[in-house]
């Protein structure tokens, strides 16, 4: 497992805001899951108001 650093945008009512995540995961592909997961279930955000502008391995 490797320590991903996940960077994008989501939208916040009628803004988009900027957040960076660390995520452990086995590949970029499951750290951006894992991301969209966690703003699905912490916040309620669907996947389609948040963009990942870049992954990058830490």
């Amino acid at each position: 497992m490797s320590d991903f650093v996940v960077k994008g945008t989501f939208k916040a009512g009628h803004i988009w805001e900027k957040f960076t995540k660390n995520v452990e995961s086995q590949n970029e592909k499951n750290a951006v899951e894992k991301v969209y997961s966690l703003f699905g279930s912490k916040n309620g955000i669907k996947r389609y108001l948040i963009k990942i502008d870049s992954v990058e391995e830490a």
